[in-house]
């Protein structure tokens, strides 16, 4: 009789165990998950079984509960690569970087011709910053496979960030033609061509990434700076988040090192020449970013505090020491809801993200008191150019008169605006206005 319910309950669990893969196999995480979990109430230890389970709940984004069924697994058979690979995803899902490449490697050291393991290895140094190790990874797995069309986009994508502008465009271009439905790669094609000055060709590989679902907003952004229609207002804000979260631990190095960027220094400067001797006693650092301009201020304000829309961003700016109160939010809304007022609001390399400036300086004039000073850098539009264009670099810059018509409208005294460098883009050097103005 035991050996009959034994077997009963054997079946029972192999019966749940499959209609469980049919479950994974539609898509269906959740009815997976209950499978498992009824397969393993009756036969517990079933390494397998343990495996799908941990699947389902990567799927079902239960990253933390798919280790511990993965983690069982392991303990019964640790010589399957899938169940490595499968653990080394929820890691990277949890942001165990570390962790999740131990977990990718263990499997090649199982199968080294795992081509999800290396996929997914590349995949989480890629977005670790360790773009010469990935692209190391995809050149293996391209090896096994030649056409695979995730992988050369994976692979465009690493020799972008390394800077291989040319090789980069080619691997997009092997990808594209291996699956034209990847937006991201039109749209990554798109921005190569648009720093190489191909302004049309940049134009119809956005409209590609338009046609095959890519990102509307962030795509007619693009499209705006190509085919030089009216600029729109602002950019999509998860465009400027993402910018600056994605690359915050190497932004200093970048800005000052690669660009020569100047423009925290010169507008202090500007601010000391048009202001010799004055102290404040509580300034505001609009986009402070890592700190760089609030460091250059901090000898002369009693307190800064500072406001930036990218919390990664906002975390170097901490490590400083300088702020007395760090914010993220969307500066405009901040300006507009802050019950703090100020003797000195700073911009320095901000309002290049932002287009219409007409609610930026209304909150600044909200914010700031009587006396007190603005001081701001933009890049510098031509002579000829309306109120504000969008660059190539998807940067904004803004004419010397709309400056001068916004400090009117809002009751600012023009103390100085000089024209003076900023950074370099493309090798080339940008110029920007620097203004101090008064309340």
């Amino acid at each position: 009789m035991a050996e009959r319910e034994d077997t009963a309950a054997f079946e029972r669990a192999k019966a749940l165990f499959l209609e469980g893969v049919e479950h994974i196999e539609s898509g269906d995480a959740a009815s997976a998950e209950r499978c498992f979990e009824g397969s393993l109430a009756l036969v517990p230890n079933r390494a397998s079984t343990l495996l799908n389970l941990g699947v389902a709940r990567v799927q079902l984004g239960k990253l933390e509960q798919a280790l511990v069924a993965l983690e069982r697994s392991i303990a019964l058979d640790a010589s399957q690569p899938d169940v490595w690979c499968h653990r080394g995803i929820a890691a990277a899902r949890l942001g165990r970087v570390a962790d999740a490449v131990g977990s990718f490697e263990r499997a090649l050291t199982l199968d080294a011709s795992s081509r999800p393991a290396l996929f997914q290895l590349g995949s989480v140094l890629s977005m670790s910053r360790q773009h010469a190790r990935a692209l190391d990874v995809f050149e293996r797995l391209l090896a096994l496979d030649a056409d695979h069309a995730a992988a050369w986009f994976r692979h465009g994508q690493a020799l972008h960030a390394l800077g291989r502008a040319a090789a980069a465009l080619r691997s997009y271009d092997r990808a594209l033609a291996l699956d034209a439905a990847q937006p991201q790669a039109w749209i990554n094609r798109g921005g190569l061509l648009r720093e190489a000055g191909r302004d049309a060709d940049a134009a119809a590989a956005y409209r590609q990434a338009l046609a095959h679902g890519g990102d509307a907003e962030m795509i007619e952004f693009c499209l705006a700076a190509v085919e030089h229609r009216a600029p729109p207002k602002a950019p999509p804000r998860d465009h400027v988040q993402g910018l600056f979260d994605d690359y915050a631990g190497e932004f200093d190095a970048h800005l000052v090192q690669l660009l020569h960027y100047r423009g925290h220094e010169l507008l202090v400067a500007e601010l000391q020449r048009a202001a010799p001797g004055r102290r404040f006693a509580r300034a505001l650092d609009l986009g402070c970013g890592t700190g760089l301009c609030g460091a250059q201020l901090r000898p002369l304000a009693e307190r800064i505090d500072g406001v930036d829309v990218a919390p990664n961003m906002l975390a170097q700016a901490r490590q400083r020491g300088i702020y007395g109160q760090l914010v993220q939010a969307d500066l405009v809304a901040h300006l507009a809801a802050t019950a703090q007022r100020y003797d000195l609001v700073a911009a320095a390399d901000v309002f290049t993200y932002l287009g219409d400036l007409d609610a930026a300086f209304a909150g600044v004039a909200r914010v700031l008191a009587a006396g007190g000073l603005f001081a701001l850098a933009v890049e510098a539009a031509d002579d000829d150019a309306a109120d504000y264009v969008l660059r190539g670099s998807l940067r904004y810059a803004h004419a010397r008169g709309y400056l001068q018509a916004l400090a009117r409208r809002h009751g600012f005294a023009l103390l100085s605006l000089t024209r003076q460098p900023f950074r370099e883009d493309q090798r080339k050097p940008i110029a920007a206005w620097y203004g101090v103005l008064s309340r």
